[in-house]
C-alpha cells in the first residue's frame, strides 16, 4: 500500500511502531522494519553510547529503513543528532517538538524529520519549521497524552498543513488503517499493539497484565510527573496518587538519583531535563524530580518486570488486545484487514 509516508521514508507498509523508552529497543525494532512497517527506536532512556550501539545492532539486523525517536530538549540532544547522522539513520522522529534549528541540521544531514504533537498548532509550527511529516496523538494514546479524541484532531490537522500526517492513539488494525487514510492520514502509529507482540522485550508478567485489561483499567494520572499520562490503573498509581507532599518528594528523590546512575547523567543534567517539563507549567519540584524519575517507574516494570514498583504507560487499545502475534504476523493480519474493509466499501458503492 503506497501512501505519502512509504514514498517518504522507503517501508512497505504505511504503519509506524513508535519509539517507546525501554520497550522499543533493536529487536522490537528490527522486527518491525522486517515486517515492512517503520520500526523507531526510544532512545529517551539509552545513553548516548547506549544509542549508537544500538543503531549498528539494529542495523546488522535488518536493512530496511527505521528511525530513532530522541528528546529535543534533553542536555544531550546534539550529541544524539550527531549519531543519527554519523549512522546514516532514515529518520528523527521526537516527542517534543524540534527547534527550526535542529530540524534545519537534520534535513541539511538527508535525515527524515517527524515530530509528534497533540494540537493543531504545534502541527502548524513544526510544518512552518520545516518538519517532513508529523505524527499526530489523540487522547486515547498512551504515555503522555492530551484531551482530544484522535477522530476530532487528526481531521484538524489534515485541514491545517501540506505534509504528510501519520495518526496516533486508538490504533490496532486494518479498520483502524483505513479509518485514519479516510480522514486524510498517510499512515498510523502504534505504540501498545507493538508492545504488545512475541518480538517485545516486555516481561510475559507484564504483557499478561495488559492482555487482561478492559478498557476502563486504561486511566490518565498526572500523579507521576504532573503531566496527563495514559497508563493502567495499578496499586502503585493509586498510592502516588495518594501520597503527600513529602513522601511523594522522598519516591521522587530516590527514584531520580537511581536513574542518574543508570543514565550517566548529572545532577544538573537530570534536574534541567525535570525543568524542560516544568516550563509553562504549575509543577511543584517533587513534580519535577517525578518528570525526571519517570524512566524509572517505567524501566521497573517494562525491564525489571515489577509491576509493583513501577507504570504501564498504555493506550485504550490495550481494553481490546487479546493476543501476542510477531510484528510479522501483526502487520501481515494489519494489511490483510485494510484490503479487506476497502473491498467492502467498494462493493457497497
Amino acid at each position: 500500500m503506497e501512501t505519502a509516508l512509504t514514498r517518504l521514508v522507503g517501508v512497505r507498509c504505511p504503519i509506524v511502531q513508535s519509539g517507546m523508552g525501554w520497550v522499543a529497543g533493536p529487536r522490537l525494532v528490527s522486527a518491525a522494519a522486517n515486517a515492512g512497517a517503520l520500526g523507531v527506536l526510544g532512545s529517551a532512556t539509552m545513553t548516548v553510547d547506549g544509542l549508537r550501539e544500538a543503531v549498528r545492532e539494529v542495523r546488522s539486523r535488518t536493512d530496511a529503513p527505521f528511525g530513532v525517536n530522541l528528546r529535543a530538549d534533553a542536555a544531550d540532544a546534539g550529541d544524539r543528532v550527531r549519531i543519527l547522522i554519523d549512522e546514516g539513520v532514515r529518520v528523527a522522529s521526537f516527542a517534543l517538538a524540534p527547534s527550526r534549528e535542529l530540524i534545519a541540521v537534520l534535513k541539511e544531514a538527508g535525515v527524515v524529520v517527524i515530530p509528534s504533537v497533540g494540537a493543531r498548532r504545534h502541527a502548524e509550527k513544526v510544518a512552518a519549521w520545516g518538519a517532513d511529516a508529523v505524527v499526530v496523538q489523540g487522547g486515547e494514546g498512551g504515555g503522555h497524552t492530551g484531551e482530544v479524541a484522535t477522530s476530532v484532531l487528526l481531521p484538524q490537522v489534515v485541514d491545517a498543513v501540506d505534509i504528510p500526517v501519520v495518526a496516533a492513539g486508538g490504533f490496532f488494525d486494518g479498520r483502524g488503517l483505513v479509518a485514519a487514510l479516510a480522514y486524510g492520514a498517510a499512515g498510523v502509529a502504534m505504540g501498545t499493539r507493538f508492545l504488545l507482540t512475541s518480538d517485545s522485550t516486555v516481561p510475559d508478567g507484564v504483557k499478561a497484565r495488559y492482555l487482561a485489561a478492559t478498557v476502563r483499567d486504561v486511566t490518565v494520572t498526572r500523579a507521576v510527573d504532573g503531566l496527563p499520562h495514559r497508563m493502567l490503573r495499578t496499586d502503585l498509581v493509586t498510592a502516588l496518587e495518594d501520597a503527600g507532599r513529602v513522601r511523594a518528594l522522598l519516591r521522587a528523590v530516590r527514584g531520580a538519583a537511581a536513574f542518574r546512575r543508570l543514565s550517566g547523567l548529572t545532577w544538573r543534567q537530570l534536574v534541567r531535563d525535570g525543568l524542560a517539563l516544568r516550563h509553562g507549567r504549575e509543577l511543584s519540584w517533587s513534580q519535577v524530580l517525578l518528570a525526571a524519575n519517570t524512566p524509572m517507574l517505567l524501566r521497573s516494570a517494562m525491564v525489571d518486570g515489577r509491576t509493583d514498583l513501577g507504570v504501564m504507560a498504555a493506550g485504550q487499545v490495550a481494553g481490546v488486545i487479546d493476543d501476542l502475534p510477531s510484528c510479522a504476523e501483526l502487520v501481515e493480519r494489519i494489511m490483510r484487514e485494510a484490503a479487506e474493509v476497502q473491498d467492502r466499501l467498494s462493493a457497497t458503492r
